[in-house]
């Protein structure tokens, strides 16, 4: 009797194939990555402030100054707070369409229409429009749960959406292999499949 002998199947894992991201494939922001991104720049607006203030406070606590003047003082690094506030939004809106709290979650803030980062004047409207959509009892905010683009009030007001930036975040970014690599995994995993290994008779 003739035995017959098998030799043993060698297997690879599967090549998994390259993902790339189209063009036009645009990512909206939702709601909870809106607020964490907001959330930060608070944060960095109001340490800001806190610490100048403390270090004013500490300076003016060595002087002899009237409390008229120190309630005029009060007054002005109000404002100034302020003004801090708004042009901190404004500026990076403007600039590059991310301010740092962006940054830190990929996204951006672009004109719906080109994709470019929106003028200065319209940032500020943004920024009112903003104020807006928080003082009706946040219901600008929710219009995000329920539009395609996932556009706020303000976002509405002035012609914006807020996209996830392909250039920097890591789910949207795919390792890109060469062809010729990818070819050759694609040969080996042929060639060692159950299919393409012998088997003496």
């Amino acid at each position: 009797m003739t035995q017959h002998s098998i030799e043993p199947l060698h297997t690879t894992a599967p090549v998994v194939p390259v993902v790339s991201v189209e063009a036009g494939g645009t990512v909206y922001a939702g709601l909870a990555t809106r607020t964490l991104a907001f959330a930060l720049d608070a944060l960095i607006i109001d340490v800001l402030i806190v610490f100048v203030g403390a270090v004013v406070a500490l300076c003016l606590s060595l002087l002899d100054i009237p409390s008229e003047i120190r309630a005029v003082l009060a007054a002005i690094g109000a404002m100034v707070a302020l003004v801090w506030s708004v042009a901190y939004f404004v500026f990076f809106w403007s600039a590059t369409g991310q301010t740092p709290g962006n940054r830190v979650m990929h996204i951006d803030v672009q004109d719906a229409d080109t994709g470019a980062p929106i003028s200065g004047r319209r940032a500020l409207v943004r920024l009112g429009g903003l104020v807006l959509s928080a003082i009706i009892l946040c219901i600008g905010f929710l219009l995000i749960l329920f539009d395609r683009e996932r556009r706020a009030l303000h976002d509405r007001l002035v012609g914006t959406v807020v996209v996830y930036s392909v250039d920097e975040g890591p789910a949207l970014k795919p390792t890109p292999v060469p062809a010729g690599e990818n070819a050759a995994l694609s040969s080996a995993a042929t060639a060692t499949s159950p299919s393409a290994s012998p088997i003496a008779r």
